[in-house]
């Protein structure tokens, strides 16, 4: 079984920054400038839990599957070994409570904040994302939704800062 645990390594992190890195900065860039945007919102509500999940719990199986090099401590143990703190330890735990945030609080209160924008807008008959002026309700919703959406995107952003740190310090290890 430890001679998998390189190869499900491997596959693991490849797994994360290919869904990071394509969700952040393809699928997503992609879509909004395709889609209309209520059929946008629609796909990212889908695509988000799957997503987050994935950012979640890929760092667990990479912790799970941490190759030792040499002797050296290898699955959980080698992650939380004191050598490995700040190189691997932090960035897996860094993406992990980055993805559970997004999933358990951010995506909650976004979708809720969107909800009331579709209410708003059958009151005002206007979109939220129509040229202004809008209602002072919408205003606010707008605000709301922007903040949630900016510190997520960031909070995203530093989840792909940290696989691309740990896949620094992994191809470090390749010899």
């Amino acid at each position: 079984m430890s001679s998998l645990l390189g190869p499900f390594h491997i596959i693991s992190y490849g797994t994360l920054l290919g869904v990071e890195v394509f969700q952040s900065f393809i699928g997503g860039i992609v879509a909004f400038r395709t889609l209309p945007r209520p059929q946008f919102a629609a796909l990212q509500n889908k695509l988000f839990p799957i997503y987050f999940t994935l950012q979640s719990g890929l760092p667990l199986a990479l912790a799970l599957t941490y190759p030792g090099s040499f002797g050296s401590l290898s699955s959980i143990s080698g992650v939380i070994s004191e050598q490995n703190q700040l190189s691997v330890l932090l960035p897996l735990t860094l993406i992990t409570v980055s993805g559970l945030a997004n999933l358990l609080y951010f995506t909650p209160l976004v979708n809720k904040t969107m909800k009331e924008r579709l209410h708003q807008e059958s009151i005002d008959g206007k979109k939220s994302y129509d040229a202004p002026p809008h209602s002072q309700k919408m205003t606010e919703l707008n605000k709301k939704f922007g903040k949630l959406h900016g510190v997520s995107t960031l909070i995203n952003l530093g989840a792909v800062i940290a696989t691309l740190a740990y896949g620094v310090v992994l191809g470090g290890r390749l010899q």
